[in-house]
């Protein structure tokens, strides 16, 4: 189900025919390194990452993950969207995209339509992103969308700590 469009992208609702894709974004080193690991190896680990967590959170909030494609040909480039976390009060931004699709400007265009969708559409009055203090390049995009640094701080108990930043609308 489309979500949002974009000039160049297409963003909708992930099902569980998008295992393969996930499959492979999901091992990605930089969603390893940023991310952290799923368990997910395997056509059916990924119908089951997909199940307990984008299906089940449309289900459950209306909103959640939403698959990035191409305009042009349909192909599927990463993923970008609304999240709700136990850890956190509000409503996160998240993204990730396959390396070859870096540097194109496809992070910013989805994840601005998501911001836009979220304020517009969902009525949020602030929205909040986490990133591993040394992923820069995500933090670039963040500080890029308005959100700003407002503290360190770690999802749960033993976990590396995290940079919160967030926007008020």
């Amino acid at each position: 189900m489309k979500v949002l469009e974009t000039d160049r992208l297409i963003l909708r609702r992930l099902s569980l025919e998008d295992a393969g894709f996930i499959l492979k974004l999901v091992n990605e080193p930089s969603w390893l390194r940023f991310i952290g690991d799923k368990g997910v190896r395997t056509l059916d680990d990924a119908r089951g990452y997909l199940l307990k967590g984008p299906l089940e959170m449309y289900a459950r909030l209306g909103f959640g993950l939403y698959r990035v494609g191409l305009k042009e040909d349909g192909q599927s480039i990463g993923l970008c969207g609304l999240i709700k976390r136990d850890a956190l009060p509000d409503v996160d931004i998240g993204f990730a995209f396959l390396p070859g699709f870096w540097g194109k400007g496809y992070a910013y265009e989805a994840a601005s339509a998501v911001v836009a969708y979220g304020h517009e559409s969902l009525g949020l009055k602030r929205l909040v992103a986490i990133a591993s203090p040394d992923n820069d390049r995500s933090i670039q995009l963040l500080e890029k969308l308005g959100l700003r640094f407002e503290r360190l701080m770690t999802l749960s108990a033993g976990a590396e700590p995290v940079k919160l930043l967030a926007r008020d609308f």
